[in-house]
């Protein structure tokens, strides 16, 4: 069995995206999407949860790659689409449903990242949209 860590997010997978301004990317980021402090690190780096999934907001250093991208499973997008607008995130994509079954839409956060919100509004075979090697048990 693997040893738990206290110190690290309960997550398979954890994106870290950098940022100028730590503390004020992670509070416009609790603030705009729903995401939630898990823990700081001083001012260069802040532990986020969103559901069971995690993202590391990191200070940005001297010639470090810029924006990421990154995918969030949500329910009700539209509203969570209703709310950050109104938090000032500047909205790429609108929500558009789309052929394999998503309610998605795509918004940029103050650190340049891109953000697409997703709810699942069907249940659509993958190969009806051309997915190939589908290996989905």
């Amino acid at each position: 069995m693997a040893v738990q860590n206290r110190s690290v997010p309960d997550a398979t997978v954890i994106p870290e995206l950098p940022y100028d301004d730590v503390v004020g990317a992670s509070e416009w980021l609790c603030d705009a999407f729903g995401l939630t402090v898990r823990l700081r690190i001083g001012a260069h780096r802040a532990q986020l949860r969103f559901g069971d999934g995690a993202v590391v907001a990191v200070e940005r250093r001297d010639g470090q790659a810029g924006a990421c991208s990154v995918l969030v499973r949500v329910d009700g997008v539209d509203a969570h689409h209703d709310h950050a607008a109104a938090a000032g995130a500047h909205i790429l994509r609108p929500p558009e449903d789309h052929p394999y079954g998503e309610r998605q839409y795509t918004a940029e956060d103050i650190g340049g990242h891109r953000w697409t919100f997703s709810e699942s509004v069907a249940d659509v075979d993958p190969a009806s949209w051309g997915a190939t090697d589908v290996d989905i048990g």
